[in-house]
């Protein structure tokens, strides 16, 4: 059995999730695919959370383009999706001054690129902002339109927002072919085949085979793989800015950041693999991320970690976004390549992509289309006097399931009803921070487990944390 769409987007990461609630913008029948159990699970979940300023990329490129309009972006995206962020600046550092000329080459660069605001400070007005810093710390670029924001909270925002407005999601529906058939596209799955009039490819670290199915030019994604540490909650103000150092051919470097939520981010590092689905944390790779953060904070503390994890970014081999278009295989859209700034490019690249496609297809403006979309209440972040109201509607409110974060039975179960809801225990994590706190769900996760098997209706044991080969229960020991 085939079905059909106008448009089908590959991938559920935030530049898909964006490109598909942009899409649903139009009078467009649309599909989302994604191959994981869950949104948000692959390079969009295991990132920086940074708004980056758009110093870095080289002028003229998509990189530097999408850098700076998606990052003036921001302020109305999240306005409308209800998700925070903050405009904390950022500071690329030197540590002597054989490091001071990339600091005058990042910055030149970001004046061609249109970087607004950016300046370069000396020692003394370094330690002023940031007191906890090396104090061989020599200059700084400061990037005064640097922020950060939640990435998970992003992506599932513009999930939700996009099946309100019409999308259909499909997940754990990983695509193996793709072809051209009396006109339009053949979307081949295990489990179900699809048609459409356009394909969108935001397939991630796995961009290069969606695109290779359909096109004689070819690309190539490097797999390029980034250790974390992250910190307790009780260092959060440390710093005020992100902090970076100079960076390298490989990346922007070690960086020092907190979150919107409040623990502070210590990496990554990166290093090529050839394996896409690798993301083991080592000791040679932690050592060195936790060695380069200490060139930034000498004095951190050696039992501030809560956990390490490790993301995958999607290093097209050209160094370059590919967006558009593919010049032989009409109607069919890439976002490919799309590693750092991704986070920060994809408001602007949804926005582009739809408006593509839309005028490919001849698409009308969807009259219904609502902009708006309102997050699950935090209670942790509540007045009393709110708390108390929200209890006296739902008593779940009053049921802390996660207490290191604060996260009660109502949030958890708002979650799983939500357009696009959690279906394992990740999903739960990253739609209400529940098991993100300093026990790592020690606590929380058997009471979350029996939660999500009534609200799916499922037995325990079916349930997973994330992907297939994750699950917490076998069987019973005692009947």
């Amino acid at each position: 059995m085939e079905t059909s769409y106008d448009v089908i987007v590959i991938g559920g990461g935030v530049v898909g999730c964006a490109v598909a609630r942009e899409l649903s913008a139009y009078d467009l029948k649309i599909a989302l695919l994604e191959k994981a159990t869950d949104i948000c699970a692959g390079q969009s979940r295991a990132n920086t959370a940074i708004i980056h300023g758009g110093y870095d990329a080289k002028p003229g490129t998509l990189k530097a383009y999408y850098n700076v309009k998606g990052n003036g972006m921001f302020d109305e995206i999240c306005g409308e999706l209800d998700v925070p962020h903050e405009w904390n600046t950022s500071l690329v550092v030197s540590f002597g001054p054989d490091e001071d000329p990339q600091i005058d080459e990042l910055y030149e660069r970001g004046l061609k690129n249109g970087v607004p605001g950016l300046e370069i400070i000396d020692h003394d007005e370094i330690m002023r902002r940031e007191p906890n810093i090396n104090p061989e710390a020599h200059r700084a670029l400061l990037v005064n339109n640097g922020g950060i924001v939640c990435p998970y909270e992003l992506t599932t925002a513009y999930a939700e927002n996009a099946s309100i407005n019409g999308v259909t999601f499909f997940r754990s529906t990983p695509v193996t072919n793709i072809f051209k058939e009396n006109g339009s596209w053949i979307v081949e799955t295990p489990s179900a085949r699809f048609s459409a009039k356009a394909v969108v490819n935001c397939a991630g670290i796995f961009s290069d085979e969606i695109h290779n199915m359909v096109s004689a030019d070819k690309l190539e994604i490097q797999a390029r793989k980034g250790e974390y540490y992250l910190v307790d909650k009780k260092y959060a103000s440390t710093f005020h800015a992100a902090i970076f150092q100079v960076p390298s051919a490989m990346g922007k470097g070690i960086l020092v950041a907190r979150t919107v939520d409040g623990t502070v981010l210590l990496g990554p590092t990166a290093e090529d693999i050839d394996d896409k689905t690798e993301k083991r944390t080592t000791a040679e790779g932690l050592a060195k991320a936790l060695a380069g953060a200490r060139r930034t904070w000498p004095n951190l503390p050696g039992r501030a970690f809560i956990t390490e994890f490790t993301g995958l970014r999607a290093h097209c081999t050209r160094n370059e976004f590919i967006i558009g278009e593919a010049a032989d295989a009409p109607l069919f859209f890439d976002a490919a390549g799309v590693e750092s700034p991704g986070l920060t490019s994809a408001p602007a690249i949804g926005k582009d992509l739809a408006k593509m496609v839309s005028e490919a297809l001849h698409a009308a403006p969807n009259a219904k289309f609502n902009p708006i979309r309102k997050g699950i209440p935090k209670f942790r972040e509540l007045s009393n006097e709110r708390r108390a109201e929200l209890i006296a509607q739902n008593p779940d409110f009053s049921k802390v399931i996660c207490r290191c974060e604060t996260v009660t039975e109502a949030e958890i179960r708002e979650a799983i009803r939500r357009p696009v809801g959690a279906v394992n225990v990740d999903g739960i994590k990253i739609r209400t921070r529940a098991g993100m706190g300093r026990c790592q769900a020690g606590f929380c996760t058997p009471r979350t487990l029996e939660i999500l098997s009534e609200e799916l209706g499922v037995p325990l044991e079916t349930l997973l944390k994330s992907e297939p080969g994750s699950r917490y229960v076998y069987g019973k020991i005692f009947d």
